[in-house]
């Protein structure tokens, strides 16, 4: 069995055993292997959003207990991938392998917020040093799959068994790719980016503990992933990222940070939520299926169904 950074308990198993079998109640259609969810769940004194008061040894030595269902399983991450192109970027700004500057930044900034694929496609470019094209010879090629391959190459030299079954190095496209981008991606689209709901919930847990990069970059960071929950503002943004998500289900008082994925395949939603009077918690969600995708209510009801389980810790 592979090794996660939460702890299994028995409590939490019940109530997500729980949370399951309502939503599939709900959704009959939703079949077993097209859902897959981890669940953090951060009880006292909580080691996160902290705005950076714990060093990574003291943050990552706290015990967090969590649950999760096909946790393992790798799955089309669609903009989810985003969040680790995100965490990338600060790490090598830290490190002086790329200059910052204000075109980065507004890319950065469309790239999570709007959740923009031209802009992810620019930050992809940056972190890789390669550019979409024409189709190359074998020999450039190479060097250029190699290039694209440096942000997987960070994330699985990191002591996280997590991360070690993922892959992150394709953009994320509207259309489709083409030339050199279509290539790479394979035949059979075997080579496209694949995460799992450990995986997110990994990253994310460090980024919401402070210890991203820095506790400045986490910051940073937190900050373009933090969402309104005003249901006027949302429902003049069709790209709110909250309205048929996991922010879709709650109520108006919480507070959410999130990073949400869609295609016609696959609805994906990654959340850090604080609600008065419960423990925060870390949520993510991935659900496959092209009537599923479609629907709207699905990650809200899941949300639902979480807020009622913290209601019983």
């Amino acid at each position: 069995m592979t090794m996660t950074f939460f702890r299994k308990d028995a409590q939490l198993e019940s109530l997500g055993d729980r949370i399951l079998d309502a939503t599939r109640g709900q959704f009959p259609s939703l079949a077993p292997n097209q859902i897959a969810l981890t669940w953090i769940v951060y009880d006292p004194p909580a080691p996160v959003n902290t705005g950076g008061a714990l060093s990574p040894e003291a943050f990552w030595s706290h015990p967090v207990r969590g649950f999760s269902y096909r946790g393992f399983e790798r799955i089309y991450p669609a903009s989810i991938v985003k969040i680790f192109y995100l965490v990338a970027l600060y790490e090598w700004v830290a490190k002086d392998m790329v200059q910052t500057s204000p075109e980065l930044e507004r890319a950065v900034r469309d790239m999570i917020v709007d959740s923009s694929n031209d802009a992810t496609s620019l930050v992809v470019d940056v972190l890789t040093g390669t550019t979409s094209g024409p189709e190359l010879s074998p020999g450039p090629f190479e060097t250029w799959k190699f290039q694209r391959n440096i942000v997987n190459r960070y994330f699985q030299s990191l002591p996280w068994p997590e991360v070690e079954t993922i892959n992150i190095n394709q953009k994320t496209w509207c259309d489709g790719p083409y030339g050199r981008e279509r290539a790479f991606l394979g035949d059979m689209w075997e080579n496209r980016n694949m995460l799992t709901t450990n995986a997110t919930a990994r990253l994310f847990h460090s980024i919401i503990g402070g210890v991203a990069v820095s506790s400045e970059a986490s910051q940073a960071m937190m900050a373009l992933m933090k969402r309104s929950l005003d249901p006027g503002a949302n429902a003049a943004d069709p790209e709110n990222q909250v309205t048929g998500f996991l922010g879709g289900g709650l109520p108006q008082d919480a507070q959410l940070w999130s990073k949400a994925g869609l295609t016609s395949q696959v609805r994906h939603d990654a959340a850090y939520i604080e609600l008065p009077d419960l423990r925060p918690y870390l949520l993510i969600v991935f659900t496959e299926g092209k009537n599923h995708s479609n629907n709207e209510a699905i990650l809200p009801f899941v949300s639902q169904q979480v807020i009622a389980a913290m209601k019983e810790l």
